[in-house]
C-alpha cells in the first residue's frame, strides 16, 4: 500500500497543474457603467469591498489614492474615470479588485463585480476599427456568451508600466529609483 508520504508525485506539483489548467480561458467580470467588462483571472489576486482610500497628491485624476492591505500599501485606479466616464458615488456594491501586474499590486475600483465566466478564444473577437483609439488601446477583445457580449481588458495595458513605476515610488522610494536606473 502507498502512502501519501510514500508517492513519488509531490501534491505541491499536482496542484499547479490543476491552478494553472483551472485559470485557462477564464475571466473575472465587472460592471462599469452599463458594461460588463472582464479581466482574466489569473491577474486577479483579491477581491474586496470599497475601504478608506488615502488621497495622493499629483497623480491623475484617476488614481485615487492608496489602501493599506494587511499592511501593505496598494495604489488604487477607478475604472470609471480610466475611462473617463462621469465618476459616481461608492456603495455598497462598489468593490475593489486587486490585480498583480508584473508582480505590483494594483486595485481597481469597479461598481458591481459579478462572477467568473469561460470564454473560450474561439468565443473571442478583436474589437471593431470603430472603437475610439484610446479606449482601444485597453481591449483585449470581445467575448461572446449566447447573446452577451464581455468586454475584456487587458489589465497589463490598463496600468502601464511607467504608472506602475511611479506608483512604486510612492510607497518604496530607494527601490523605484533603482528599478528605473
Amino acid at each position: 500500500m502507498t502512502t501519501q508520504k510514500d508517492s513519488p508525485l509531490s501534491t505541491e506539483n499536482l496542484y499547479d497543474d490543476d491552478e494553472e489548467d483551472t485559470q485557462k480561458d477564464k475571466y473575472l467580470t465587472f460592471t462599469v457603467g452599463s458594461e460588463d467588462y472582464g479581466i482574466d483571472i489569473s491577474h486577479v489576486t483579491e477581491i474586496i469591498g470599497i475601504q478608506k482610500i488615502t488621497d495622493v497628491p499629483d497623480m491623475p485624476d484617476y488614481i485615487k489614492g492608496v489602501i493599506n492591505l494587511r499592511g501593505k500599501v496598494i495604489p488604487v485606479m477607478d475604472v470609471r474615470l480610466r475611462f473617463r466616464m462621469p465618476s459616481r458615488q461608492y456603495d455598497d456594491r462598489t468593490c475593489i479588485i486587486v490585480v498583480d501586474v508584473n508582480g505590483s499590486a494594483i486595485g481597481l475600483v469597479v461598481d458591481t463585480v459579478k462572477e467568473v465566466v469561460d470564454i473560450p478564444p474561439s468565443q473571442i473577437e478583436l474589437p471593431p476599427e470603430v472603437v475610439e483609439r484610446t479606449a482601444q488601446q485597453y481591449l483585449k477583445g470581445l467575448g461572446k456568451l449566447g447573446e452577451q457580449v464581455k468586454i475584456l481588458l487587458d489589465v497589463e495595458k490598463l496600468v502601464r508600466r511607467e504608472q506602475v513605476v511611479a506608483f512604486s515610488e510612492l510607497h518604496q522610494p530607494g527601490q523605484a529609483q533603482a528599478m528605473a536606473l
